[in-house]
């Protein structure tokens, strides 16, 4: 018996031999990557072989086998026992939440742009007590009071804030937990900046595709270019009943669904539009993808006479050419053009993808995460669409928090184009946060995905953002007392 047990720790040893200079010899190789020379670095055995535990008990050897672990909490006694917020001036209005734990480490999340903090906070009362890793039990408890785009922003913030702490618990990246990534970079696309005159505007497109290094690019194709031009619109009249959602009432133009606003664009306006994006794709040249969104409140008819003259600029897509509640006239809007179309922003829950992505009613779904149902909700949503040979693009205008969050969930699905930055030339806007693995959050127009940093892989410049904190809300993650406790019963069946 001792003969073979010494045969199996002299075979043992000339393994780990062969294996130590396989190791060794690649770690030196100029052709070996840097991100994977730092892998075989911090996975390398360190002096322990497998013969040298051959005595050891079992106890014994787990004490050893993990005695360089960084053990960051104890992530099975973990609870949660705070929920505060803060309210950026990003995009208007957009608020950070961090959840806090007994063990000192904390999560960041984000209620999207536009919704309101109390989304998040009247979630505080149903969470309290619970373990942050249990991420999807959470999210199953708190996602009935979610709904349809901002009302989203609550279960989002948090489902958001739970992935950041549970990564930080078990020392490794968000992407990890989603189940391990597909790339390295995340592919970001911007907005087509504008200009005083041509000159200009093709002056600051050179400078968003060269210098700043962006590859794939965004502009609205509104009728509000063509409201001041002569015969370009019918029933103009109706756009002029308030600008935006807080003006002219419920029947306003903007709360007005596209199918009853009644308005037409004439074959003049539609080759005024054209116009404006042949300029651009002159501008641009046909190498980069060029996508549209903000068409304006028209119906089906007109955003299939508008897509047919706009199907030879080769566009990326069409962004919410009708509300996505629609899915048949997406489907008829899809099958009449040849270029792609998308929809999603809004959603909240695959299930509310489904009719789309099974009908094939656009060519791209296009979800926000911070409405969508979280980083987890949403990979579901693009692998979903992937069996059914769908792409997922990534609609995102918020904070470093959301954006962060957004591309571990790209890094993570494999059928993912391009995440949209919104905050591009906002100058203070990554100064937000720090990255905690040290390196930069965008170069080149590619987001760098965290390879090694827990969570999120960011934490805030306090600082920075106190400096930019809503004149409404100048709180900077108050108590919230008020929300501890719960009154009601949640249960939605008997």
């Amino acid at each position: 018996m001792k003969s073979v047990l010494q045969n199996i720790i002299a075979e043992t040893k000339e393994t780990e031999k062969n294996y130590a200079l396989q190791r060794k010899q690649e770690t030196e190789s100029p052709s070996t990557r840097s991100d994977r020379r730092d892998f075989l670095k911090k996975t390398a055995l360190g002096g322990l072989s497998i013969s040298a535990l051959m005595g050891l008990g079992m106890e014994d050897t787990m004490a050893e086998t993990t005695s360089k672990v960084n053990k960051l909490s104890a992530p099975s006694d973990l609870k949660i026992t705070d929920l505060r917020y803060c309210v950026t001036t990003v995009l208007g209005r957009t608020a950070i939440i961090r959840i806090d734990t007994n063990q000192g480490i904390y999560g960041l999340g984000e209620v999207r742009d536009g919704a309101d903090p109390r989304y998040a906070l009247m979630l505080k009362s149903r969470i309290l007590g619970e373990n942050p890793c249990n991420v999807e039990r959470i999210f199953k408890i708190i996602k009935q009071f979610g709904g349809q785009g901002r009302q989203a922003g609550g279960v989002c913030g948090v489902e958001m804030a739970l992935w950041d702490l549970c990564g930080k618990a078990y020392n490794v990246p968000a992407w990890q937990l989603l189940g391990g990534r597909y790339r390295d970079k995340v592919r970001l696309y911007a907005d087509t900046p504008e200009g005083k005159n041509p000159e200009e505007q093709k002056e600051r497109i050179l400078y968003r595709t060269k210098t700043q290094g962006y590859t794939w690019l965004k502009m609205d194709v509104s009728i509000r270019d063509i409201i001041d031009i002569p015969g370009c619109i019918v029933n103009p009249e109706i756009m002029k009943q308030g600008s935006n959602a807080y003006q002219g009432g419920y029947m306003s133009y903007s709360n007005t669904k596209h199918p009853f606003t009644g308005i037409q664009i004439t074959e003049k306006g539609i080759e005024e539009m054209a116009k404006r994006v042949d300029a651009i794709r002159n501008m641009v040249g046909y190498e980069i993808p060029i996508s549209t969104d903000h068409y304006g409140h028209i119906d089906m008819n007109n955003c299939i006479r508008l897509g047919k003259a706009l199907d030879k600029y080769r566009l990326a897509w069409l962004e919410d050419m009708v509300p996505w509640q629609y899915w048949q006239q997406h489907k008829t809007i899809t099958e009449a053009l040849e270029t792609p179309t998308t929809t999603g922003e809004d959603i909240y829950l695959l299930e509310n993808f489904k009719d789309i992505i099974h009908n094939h009613a656009v060519d791209i779904i296009h979800p926000d995460l911070a409405s969508s149902g979280g980083l987890l909700e949403t990979k579901r949503i693009g692998d979903y669409a992937e069996e059914f040979g769908i792409a997922m693009a990534m609609h995102q205008a918020g904070t470093p928090v959301s954006f962060m969050a957004n591309v571990h969930c790209a890094a993570a699905t494999q059928n993912f184009l391009s995440l949209e930055h919104h905050s591009v030339d906002l100058a203070w806007w990554e100064d937000l946060v720090k990255t905690t693995w040290g390196g930069k959050m965008i170069e080149k127009g590619y987001a760098n995905v965290p390879l090694t940093a827990p969570g999120l892989g960011i934490e805030l410049n306090d600082e920075v953002v106190k400096q930019h904190l809503h004149k409404s809300d100048s709180t900077y993650f108050a108590p919230t007392t008020e929300w501890d406790e719960r009154r009601s019963w949640d249960r939605t069946w008997s």
